[in-house]
């Protein structure tokens, strides 16, 4: 009895322990949100990023200067933006609907890794093919649509984010935030350039993989008119 009682409690004592060891390593939604920050902070500081107020930007005529590595805070989403070429072309109309060629860079902040990218020949073993592409070679579309300030998108079947983020038709946040300060044009003239920025983007703008996993992405991003 004296060993069956012992045991017993040896169980439990061991189950206490379990139960503690698992608590410590459990992390919650404000630790990783915590962890996003230290991440941001830390890049900026290693990229020797200078952040500018939006009252700055705007006294700037909504530029950034590159020469000095700026990038604009914007509260209201927590995007972090350099414009590096405002773009041939116009904005887009309020009311109007385009279709928007990118190409870009993806690279997740937290765990210091390039995720994709197609500005460039990049190989990755692609899931949704089920064989090693070249990423350069799918160009991604959206339909962007502005109703006023906002603008609403979705991705087209066949580009890379649309395939390496498991053929997910949403469009980060993120990438839309510049749209309210760039030219949508395609350069049919020598000299003439597509808009060009770099993003800082925090998980609640970012696509659903960060979203989930609460991880922030640098985005360098290549705006186009579609034909």
């Amino acid at each position: 009895m004296k060993s069956m009682k012992s045991k017993t409690i040896a169980a439990l004592l061991l189950g206490v322990v379990l139960i503690l060891c698992s608590c410590q390593d459990y992390e919650t939604y404000g630790d990783k949100k915590a962890k996003e920050r230290e991440a941001i902070s830390r890049f900026l500081s290693q990229q020797n990023i200078k952040v500018i107020s939006e009252t700055t930007f705007k006294e700037q005529g909504e530029t950034t200067d590159t020469t000095a590595n700026e990038y604009v805070y914007l509260n209201r989403n927590g995007v972090y933006m350099q414009i590096r070429r405002k773009g041939c072309g116009d904005m887009l109309e309020e009311g109007k609907t385009a279709t928007v060629l990118c190409r870009f860079v993806e690279y997740n902040i937290l765990a210091d890794s390039m995720l994709v990218r197609n500005d460039i020949p990049y190989f990755v073993y692609n899931n949704y093919l089920g064989q090693v592409i070249d990423c350069s070679q799918y160009v991604d579309k959206m339909s962007v649509l502005r109703s006023g300030t906002t603008f609403t998108a979705s991705f087209l079947a066949g580009g890379m984010m649309y395939m390496y983020h498991s053929t997910s038709t949403s469009v980060p946040t993120g990438w839309l935030v510049p749209l309210n300060y760039i030219n949508i044009g395609r350069p049919d003239k020598e000299g003439e350039e597509t808009a060009k920025v770099r993003l800082i983007v925090p998980h609640s703008q970012g696509t659903a993989d960060a979203s989930s996993s609460v991880y922030p992405c640098f985005y360098e991003i290549q705006y186009e008119q579609a034909r």
